[in-house]
């Protein structure tokens, strides 16, 4: 993958606005920020890790030629009591639709995720521990 880079730039108060090498921008903004206007930094963290996740599964299910119709993953995060607040553990709730889903495809392909493929969780390794669950819907 080679070397990656983004910038954050402060707006004004606790607004930030990070940009990726592609131009792609994300809002954060802390908790006293009056308005809030955007994420918090340490919640993005859980963004990055589901959303690791949720490319790798919905490609491996496509290259296994699963339908797939909708794929959404909760992430919770328990953090340190003290700073600098590190997550300790973070579990990603997977909630899946397909009518030729199953319940091996579903836990190899985020077997496969968890363990070879996802960059975010395997950089956050093995300082959180990371646990997952998942939901095939009808």
């Amino acid at each position: 993958m080679g070397k990656k880079s983004a910038l954050v730039t402060w707006m004004n108060g606790g607004k930030f606005v990070g940009t990726d090498s592609g131009q792609h921008s994300v809002v954060l903004s802390t908790r006293e920020e009056e308005q809030h206007v955007g994420m918090s930094p340490s919640e993005l963290v859980l963004v990055a890790v589901a959303s690791c996740t949720a490319v790798d599964v919905v490609n491996i299910l496509q290259k296994k030629r699963l339908h797939l119709e909708a794929l959404e993953i909760a992430a919770e995060g328990e953090q340190a009591q003290d700073p600098p607040w590190p997550y300790e553990h973070i579990h990603l709730t997977y909630r899946l639709k397909g009518n030729d889903l199953t319940e091996d495809a579903v836990e190899k392909a985020i077997e496969l995720s968890e363990s070879r493929y996802c960059s975010v969780s395997a950089s956050l390794k093995p300082q959180v521990k990371i646990t997952t669950s998942f939901e095939i819907l009808s």
